[in-house]
This record gives structure tokens, C-alpha cells and sequence, in this order.
């Protein structure tokens, strides 16, 4: 069933087809080193452990459209400090990569999880971090409690237009005082009749320039034990504090916005009332797990690019390649991402199965985070001073890759649910909740 359905895309306009690649001036990057280069050669279903042609025949579409509509334009989006989400939405929404995962019935290919660990694999070969990880906010992070918990209607006037590109939406999460620590969110959503009225504000919220809706979290109850529910919202009628500089991510818009009594129908409430504290848990798997592939494809490019450039560039009458310090460093740099590549396809098939794998999603995560900066930290430092413009990928991808330890969980909370699932937290072991 799952090859018929893909076999009908790939005849159909739901698969993305090559037709003319964009031209422009080659920027100083591509004159150095942007030639992208294999490391091996190119892996076949029969070789992956969870990949099928299927997913290569995805993921080829992809590489395609993001050659063609996303890589030409990136350098221009970055200089700009925001991408057109509509467009590129539309144009990912049209081609079916924006609902891999999400039922048929409203518009997605109703395929597996790891199909959307395949496409996020794929969009780490966009040449920046902002425009992936919008998407992955999208696809990943708004949309996910949506189809599995939301109202028929709620589907339709949301989950629709979010799959097919025709809206873009953000989440609602993160406050000043709340990052890592979801519990600790102040928003309140207060019923009066068949409304809540919600007070409060949100802080870095990814796509929040160019939002149609969002799925916010917040408190609808009082005393101690504040309930937290899962609420869409017309972004429109919510007012947008300010556009955040950031250290990274330029090419994506994050804003903070505030509620003053803004009023929201009940029916709006995403399955339970008091239940999005949970919801919001359980997609960290799968937002920890997209991020992590997505960010393995960037790594593979940055030091196949530091390969080609160190061959180039000479010093003291040799290339800086054939330095035992550069390539062995480099030959550790890669099996350490064969490492997190094995661990995310590991997760990920036990996960497809119906297994918990927060434990492994975490550690994942965490090693993610931490190998992005090494990687970052020790290319750039081959590529001497042109490492420190922003001229070439290596540069961005330090800057970017820099949240990988933060969002979504920062590091210190992943050491800390692999310390509970390893029954070494105290007073906070698996066995004790």
C-alpha cells in the first residue's frame, strides 16, 4: 500500500520535478570550494538499514527542488534576515514534503516516521540552518499534536493549509522564563462562555513575522497545579513585539509576540483540555530525532568542503590536508557522525515500531549538539581566514549549528532524562514516577 501511494505521487504533481536550475552570479563560496563532494559511494536501498527506494526516490525530489528553488536564493535571504515562507511553503506543500507523516484525508502521504527523518536528512543539504529548521517548525513541531489529537475542523482549517503550503504556521511554547522548562510557562487562556481570553507572551518564535496561526501552550486553569492546554490561534490577532536579532539562523524570522486578551473560540482546545503538557512531550522524540538528521547532512557537507579546500590551500609548500593533525582530526570528525547516524537510525526503527525512545532521542540530541560545535569549531579553523568570513559554508554553519545545544531542549535537560531512564537522578528515577 505504501509503494502504491508513492508510485501514484510520483506521477502525479505531488512530487517535485526538475525542469531548469536557477543561474545568478557564483558567490565567493562556490569559487572556493562549493563543489559538493561524495565521501563514498552513494548508498542503495538493499545497503540502509531503514531507508527503502522509496525514501531514496523522496529524497531525490527534494535534492531537486532545493537545488532549484532554495540554494540559488540563500545567500540573498540570509543578507535580508527572512526567506519568503509563503513561497517556499507552497512550493515544498505542492511538491507533498510538508505532510509526510500526516493522515491522507488532509492532504498528507500518510507514510512512517522515518520518510521525515529521510526529508529532514535531505534539507540539511539547504545551504543555511534558518530556512530547515523553519520547515521542521512546520512540519515537526506545530503540526504534530494537530493530527493526532485535533478536532476534524480544527484539521481542516489548520492542519490543511499547513500541508498543502498554503499556511504557515509557529509554535507557542517557549517564554522568557520558560526555554527548556516547559512547566514553568505563564501564558494563561481563561474561559469566559465559549471563548478563553489569553494573556501572556511568547519568546523566539521561529517564523513568527510570516505566521497565518499557532499552536500554543498555554495555562487554563488556576492553583497550584496549573493545566496546560494546546491551542490554535489566528496569528493574526496576536501582536508582535519585535523581530529578534540572532546570532545564527539569520535567513529565518523568529519574533516575540504578546497576548492582550485575545479572544479564542474553545473549540480551538487541541483534543483534551489540560492535556498539552502532555502532547508537547510527546513530540520531543520526533522534533529531537528530525533535528538530529537534519543536522547530520550539514556536517557530512562541511567536512567533505573542508576536504576539498585543505587539498587547495597550501602552507609551508604542502596542502594543509597532508598535515597528519588535519586529516586525522578530520577522520575522527566523520566516524563520530557514522556514530550519531547509527544511533539515529536505530532510534528511529524502534520508534516506527511503537517503542519509547526518549532515552535514545535524547542522547542523540545531546551528542548532536555537541558534535555540530566540534565540527564547526575544527573546520573553520582549517580554512584560516576565509573561515572567518561569511563567505563560505563552514563560517554559517558555526553560527547556526549553535542552537543545536539549546532548542528544543538544551543539553543539560537531555543529560537529565538520560539520567532518569538510566535510574541514576535521585528522587527522579523512571521506576519512582
Amino acid at each position: 500500500m505504501r509503494a502504491l501511494r508513492l508510485n501514484v505521487l510520483v506521477r502525479s504533481r505531488h512530487f517535485y520535478k526538475l525542469t531548469s536550475l536557477g543561474g545568478g552570479v557564483r558567490s565567493l563560496t562556490e569559487k572556493v570550494s562549493s563543489k559538493q563532494v561524495k565521501s563514498s559511494a552513494p548508498e542503495t536501498a538493499a545497503d540502509h538499514l531503514i531507508y527503502t527506494q522509496e525514501h531514496f526516490a523522496l529524497k531525490e525530489s527534494l535534492r531537486k527542488l532545493i537545488d532549484q528553488e532554495i540554494n540559488p536564493y540563500v545567500d540573498q535571504w540570509e543578507a535580508e534576515g527572512k526567506f519568503p515562507a509563503h513561497k517556499i511553503f507552497k512550493i515544498l506543500g505542492n511538491a507533498g514534503f510538508l505532510g509526510v507523516n500526516k493522515p491522507v484525508e488532509y492532504g498528507g502521504l500518510g507514510l512512517d516516521f522515518s520518510f521525515s527523518v529521510a526529508v529532514a536528512e535531505e534539507l540539511g543539504n539547504i545551504r543555511c540552518g534558518g530556512i530547515p529548521m523553519a520547515i521542521g517548525v512546520q512540519t515537526d513541531m506545530t503540526t504534530p499534536a494537530l493530527a493526532r489529537f485535533g478536532s476534524d475542523e480544527l484539521k481542516r482549517e489548520f492542519l490543511l493549509p499547513s500541508i498543502s503550503g498554503d499556511k504557515v504556521a509557529c509554535l507557542g511554547v517557549s517564554e522568557v522564563g520558560a526555554g527548556s522548562d516547559v512547566s514553568s510557562i505563564k501564558t494563561k487562556a481563561v474561559r469566559k462562555g465559549d471563548e478563553y481570553v489569553i494573556n501572556g507572551g511568547k519568546m523566539w518564535t521561529t517564523s513568527g513575522t510570516q505566521a497565518d496561526w499557532m499552536c500554543l501552550l498555554a495555562n487554563t486553569s488556576d492553583g497550584h497545579f496549573l493545566q496546560k492546554s494546546t491551542i490554535c490561534d489566528s496569528f493574526p490577532r496576536v501582536h508582535i513585539a519585535r523581530k529578534i536579532d540572532k546570532l545564527g539562523m539569520w535567513s529565518s524570522d523568529t519574533a516575540e509576540v504578546f497576548f492582550d486578551d485575545v479572544h479564542v473560540p474553545c473549540k480551538n482546545v487541541i483534543g483534551q483540555e489540560g492535556m498539552g503538557f502532555t502532547y508537547q512531550m510527546l513530540q520531543f522524540q520526533e522534533e529531537r530525532l528530525w533535528a538530529v538528521a537534519n543536522i547530520l547532512t550539514t556536517m557530512d557537507n562541511v567536512i567533505q568542503e573542508t576536504i576539498q579546500y585543505t587539498r587547495q590551500r597550501k602552507i609551508f609548500k604542502q596542502p594543509v590536508l597532508h598535515h597528519q593533525a588535519v586529516h586525522f582530526r578530520l577522520a575522527e570528525l566523520q566516524t563520530e557522525v557514522e556514530l550519531l547516524r547509527s544511533l539515529l537510525y536505530r532510534a528511529t526503527a524502534l520508534y516506527i515500531k511503537g517503542n519509547d525512545v526518549t532515552k535514545l532521542a535524547s542522547m542523540a540530541k545531546l551528542k548532536g549538539g555537541r558534535l555540530a560545535r566540534e565540527v564547526g569549531d575544527s573546520c573553520l579553523q582549517y580554512w584560516g581566514g576565509m573561515g572567518y568570513t561569511s563567505d563560505v559554508l563552514v563560517s554559517r554553519f558555526y553560527r547556526d549549528s549553535r542552537l543545536m545545544s539549546i532548542g528544543a531542549g538544551a543539553d543539560e535537560v537531555m543529560l537529565g532524562i538520560i539520567c532518569k531512564y538510566m535510574d541514576t537522578l535521585p528522587g527522579k528515577s523512571c521506576n519512582e514516577r
